[in-house]
C-alpha cells in the first residue's frame, strides 16, 4: 500500500525539525525524510545560534522599527521587503513556541554584524545551553556530531563561554580545560559505550532540543533517503519520490512538500554553475555527505524559480591533514582567529583587502571582491608571529601550550603551515615579494603601536572589539607582528552554506518563473534564497530565517486544503 502523509520535510536540520513539530502540533500527520545517515543537517555542526530581533527574552527592548531599519540599512541585493517584514513580524511568535514546547533557547549578547549601521544592537541572538544527549536514548548515536574541530583536543565538547575563554587564553582559562576535560571522563556510562561526549554543545544542543521534541511527537525521521523527484498532478506537487540506497518508492502529500535540505555548496557541478567565484566544495565547511542541491533540481525541474544563488554564507577556512590520516585534508573555519592581535591577512601580492577582524561573512564578500579586482585572492594568507602562535588557533593549528611546533608532522610545514625567522624568508617561501611583505607588516605594527589603523578601521566599532583581546593595549585588535619565528597559512574562500535557492514568498511557497506560487511545494532553510540577499546580518542569520520560514510553512499547510 502506497504511503501518504499529509506533510513530508526534505532535510532534518533546524527548518525540517521546525516544521515537522509545528505541523504535528497543528493535527497534520508528518514525514521527515533525511539524506544522510544521521539526522540535524548541517545546523547540527554549526554554531547553532539564531538571530531573532524582537525575541522578547529576557526584558528585550527591540522595536520592529530598529530591526527593520537595521535589515533595511545592511541588505543587498533585489531583496523582497514583504519577506523581511513577515520574517521580523513572526520571529518571537517561533521563538515563544519553541520555548514553550520545551526549547530552552536563552538570548546571549552577540553584536550584529553591521555595527555602525542604524538600528544594529548587542542582544538580538538567542542560544540553546548544553544538552544530555542521552535524553535522546539510542538515537543520541544517530544525531550527526559537531565538528571535532569545534571541540577541545578535537574530543571534549565546550559551549561559548567555554570556548571562547580557552580560545583566548582568558582568566580562569586553565581552569576550564580541567572542567571541560573532568566532565568527559567522570562520565562513565557514556565512555564504557563510545568515544562521544554525551553534552551536547552549540549547533548540538540545538538539534538535540529539537529532535527531542519531534521524537516525542512520534514523527518518523526516514535516515538514507533523498529525495530524487517531486512528484505532481494537475500542476500542483503530491508527493516525492525517494531513494533509499538504490530503492525507488513514491510516498504521497495530501498537503505539501517542505524543502528543507540545505543548499548546494557540495555539489561542485552546481558551485561552477551559479557561485560568482565558484572555489572548490572542499573549501566548504559543511557536512561531506549533504548540500549537494539534489531537492533544489528536482524543484527547478517542476518550474521553480531561484535567487540569489551566486553566492554563499561566506567564511574563511584552512586545511590541514586529518589527525592520524594525513592523505585526508580535513577543513577547519578560522572564523576569529584571522582577526586576532599579532597577525594580518593579506592577497597573494602581499596587499591587505579588508578588517580582518570584521564578520566572517564580510570577510568572505571582501576576499570574493579582491579577486575579482586583482585575482590574487581565494585563496589569500594569513601571517602571525611567535606572540599569536602562543596565545590563539589558527584554524587546525591550536595554540603551542595545546600544540607546539614539534606536534606539528613534517609533511605539514612549508605546505599547510610556513616558517621562517624574518617575514622577508617567509614571503620568499609563500610567493610573495619580500619587500612588499615586509612593509605591509611594517603598517601594522605603527597601526598597533597607535591603536590606529587607517585603511580599514580594525577595531574600530564593538563588533571587533567583542573578539578582540582585552589584554593587548591600546587596541584589543592590533597587536604587533616583530616577534620570530613567523608563520603564514592559506586562508580559503570557504562557506557554511550556500546563500541562494529556491525563490519562495512570505509563507515559504515557492514560486515559479512568473512568481505564482507553485501549489504544494514549500522551502525553508539553505534550500531557499536567503531573506537578506547577499548580506549576514547577524551570528544566526541563517538558522533564524529557516526556523521561521519552516514555522510559517506549517502554518499555511494547516489552513489549505488537500491537494487535488
Amino acid at each position: 500500500m502506497a504511503e501518504e502523509y499529509d506533510v513530508i520535510v526534505a532535510g532534518s536540520g533546524a527548518a525540517g525539525m521546525v516544521t515537522a513539530m509545528r505541523a504535528h502540533d497543528l493535527g497534520l500527520s508528518v514525514l521527515v525524510l533525511e539524506k544522510t545517515h544521521k539526522f540535524g543537517g548541517t545546523s547540527a555542526t554549526s554554531g547553532g545560534v539564531i538571530w531573532a530581533p524582537l525575541h522578547k527574552q529576557g526584558g528585550f527592548d527591540d522595536t520592529r522599527e530598529s530591526a527593520l531599519a537595521y535589515i533595511d540599512a545592511v541588505s543587498e541585493g533585489p531583496v523582497r521587503r514583504d519577506r523581511q517584514e513577515a520574517f521580523v513580524d513572526t520571529v518571537a511568535l517561533m521563538a515563544e513556541y519553541l520555548i514553550k514546547s520545551g526549547v530552552a533557547l536563552q538570548p546571549r549578547l552577540w553584536p550584529d554584524y553591521f555595527q555602525k549601521a542604524p538600528g544594529a544592537r548587542m542582544d538580538r541572538c538567542l542560544v540553546h545551553p548544553k544538552v544530555d544527549g542521552y535524553r535522546l536514548g539510542e538515537r543520541f548515536h544517530l544525531l550527526r556530531e559537531q565538528f571535532t574541530r569545534f571541540k577541545l583536543f578535537n574530543r571534549y565538547s565546550m559551549d561559548f563561554d567555554e570556548a571562547n575563554t580557552i580560545a583566548s587564553r582568558g582568566p580562569g582559562w586553565i581552569m576550564q580545560v580541567i572542567k571541560v576535560i573532568g566532565r568527559y571522563w567522570v562520565d562513565l556510562p557514556a565512555r564504557t559505550k563510545s568515544r562521544r561526549d554525551r553534552w551536547l554543545s552549540l549547533g548540538g544542543a540545538l538539534l538535540g532540543a529539537l529532535s527531542e521534541q519531534v521524537f516525542s511527537r512520534g514523527i518518523e525521521v526516514r535516515l538514507g533517503t533523498t529525495v530524487d523527484k517531486l512528484v505532481t498532478r494537475d500542476g500542483a506537487v503530491v508527493g516525492v519520490e525517494a531513494n533509499n540506497g538504490g530503492r525507488r518508492y513514491t510516498v504521497s502529500a495530501r498537503r505539501g512538500v517542505v524543502i528543507c535540505a540545505g543548499g548546494f555548496e557540495k555539489n561542485q557541478r552546481l558551485r561552477d554553475k551559479f557561485l560568482t567565484v565558484p572555489g572548490t566544495d572542499r573549501w566548504s565547511s559543511t557536512p561531506e555527505d549533504g548540500s549537494w542541491g539534489e531537492a533544489l533540481e528536482a524543484a527547478m525541474e517542476v518550474g521553480a524559480a531561484t535567487e540569489f544563488t551566486e553566492t554563499t554564507w561566506m567564511i574563511p577556512t584552512m586545511a590541514m591533514p586529518m589527525k592520524n590520516v594525513s592523505n585526508y585534508d580535513e577543513t577547519h573555519q578560522a572564523v576569529f582567529d584571522v582577526g586576532r592581535p599579532h597577525s594580518l591577512c593579506v592577497n597573494r601580492n602581499g596587499d591587505r583587502f579588508v578588517d580582518e577582524t570584521t564578520a566572517y561573512d564580510r570577510f568572505g564578500n571582501a576576499m570574493l571582491d579582491d579577486h575579482l579586482k586583482t585575482g590574487a585572492n581565494a585563496p589569500c594568507w594569513m601571517i602571525f608571529d611567535a606572540t599569536f602562535r602562543q596565545k590563539y588557533p589558527a584554524g587546525g593549528y591550536l595554540p603551542t601550550a595545546i600544540m607546539p611546533d614539534s606536534k606539528i608532522t613534517p609533511d605539514q610545514w612549508d605546505n599547510y603551515i610556513f616558517k621562517a625567522e624574518t617575514i622577508g624568508k617567509l614571503a620568499e617561501k609563500i610567493g610573495i615579494d619580500p619587500a612588499k611583505l615586509t612593509q605591509t607588516v611594517a603598517n601594522m605594527n605603527a597601526y598597533a603601536k597607535s591603536g590606529v589603523d587607517p585603511e580599514f578601521d580594525r577595531g574600530g566599532d564593538a563588533y571587533d572589539q567583542a573578539f578582540g583581546d582585552p589584554s593587548v593595549k591600546p587596541n584589543p585588535c592590533l597587536g604587533a607582528v616583530d616577534k620570530a619565528p613567523y608563520y603564514a597559512i592559506r586562508i580559503y574562500l570557504g562557506d557554511i552554506g550556500s546563500k541562494g535557492g529556491l525563490k519562495a514568498d512570505t509563507d515559504a511557497r515557492v514560486l515559479d518563473g512568473n512568481d505564482r506560487p507553485i501549489p504544494g511545494l514549500y522551502a525553508a532553510g539553505n534550500a531557499s534564497g536567503s531573506v537578506f540577499g547577499n548580506c549576514y546580518p547577524g551570528a544566526g542569520a541563517s538558522i533564524g530565517p529557516a526556523s521561521v520560514f519552516g514555522f510559517r510553512a506549517a502554518n499555511d499547510l494547516a489552513v489549505r486544503q488537500s491537494n487535488p
